[in-house]
């Protein structure tokens, strides 16, 4: 369209150089030089090029044609003006760390639960644009779509749902039947605008600190309580194992009592005075009573 234009200003000058008798030798080259550029911008501007990973929408005097370009060269109409798309997967980020989302600063959603608290949610949106209604896309909201729909109806889809659950559970048990809850409503209002919902990241829950104070404070009492129940579990261990030893050791006394006779211990004693006396280091007397044996060193 510039090279166009720009032939047809070269044009307008020839033409005007042919009146001006000084310079009028040069206007038929003028006139040449500007029909050669107005033919190659008119060329040029019949040659679009849509990149791999985008669709080409075209518009005439503002109104949007209904056929799509797809990734290719493409021979048009030089009026048409093309806006073209990235139908790739994009991803919107609401988060409050600063410069992690699309906004600066802190873009956390802030919701209220079912108990009155205060919870913050940073969340993430995957999300492309379907091809074949990119051109109902262009019409019904243009190309600034991020902020016309995918950032209020996502967050809005959040604060409604967020309703439903109590904080606690917001950030425990419930949160994966929260995200399919809030993906299932998102997907439905993107899908009437020409977008698909590939997936929904709730990447973060923030508990007022008051709460978060009193969940870790619970879960220290529990680990504390199941502490103190291994504990008792090993002591009770302990104290079954000594029970137990010692009716083991009172079954042996009485088993040993009840067996030993006197003639049973004299046979004991004369093993051990055998012992005694085959030992080689042995320079012990052993003076029994009642004439038992004296047992003497004699290797001296």
């Amino acid at each position: 369209m510039i090279l166009l234009v720009l032939g047809f200003i070269i044009l307008i000058v020839g033409i005007v150089f042919r009146s001006i008798e000084t310079v009028a030798r040069y206007a038929r080259g003028f006139i040449l030089a500007g029909l050669v550029v107005m033919i190659i911008g008119v060329s040029l501007s019949c040659l679009i090029q849509i990149d791999a990973g985008q669709v080409g929408v075209k518009k005439l005097f503002g109104k949007v044609q209904p056929d799509v370009l797809e990734s290719g060269l493409h021979f048009i109409n030089p009026l048409y003006e093309v806006e073209k798309l990235d139908i790739k997967t994009q991803n919107y980020t609401m988060s409050g760390i600063h410069d992690e989302g699309q906004k600066q600063g802190d873009d956390a959603i802030r919701v209220l639960t079912a108990d009155g608290l205060e919870v913050t949610i940073d969340l993430t949106a995957l999300y492309r644009i379907v091809p074949a209604d990119a051109p109902r896309l262009v019409r019904e909201t243009g190309v600034d779509y991020e902020y016309k729909i995918v950032r209020p109806i996502t967050r809005t889809r959040i604060r409604d749902n967020a309703v439903y659950y109590e904080a606690v559970a917001l950030y425990s048990s419930k949160r994966d039947e929260f995200q399919n809850r809030i993906f299932s409503g998102i997907e439905n209002d993107f899908k009437k605008r020409g977008l698909l919902l590939e997936n929904l990241l709730v990447r973060n829950i923030t508990l007022p600190a008051a709460v978060k104070s009193t969940i870790e404070q619970k879960i220290q009492a529990e680990q504390e309580a199941q502490k103190m129940q291994f504990v008792l579990q090993k002591e009770r261990q302990e104290a079954d194992r000594k029970r137990i030893e010692a009716q083991g050791i009172s079954d042996y006394q009485r088993i040993i009592s009840e067996s030993l006779t006197d003639k049973q211990l004299q046979y004991e004693q004369i093993k051990a005075y055998k012992e005694m006396a085959l030992s080689q280091n042995a320079k012990v007397i052993v003076i029994g009573k009642g004439g038992a044996p004296v047992i003497l060193d004699t290797k001296q």
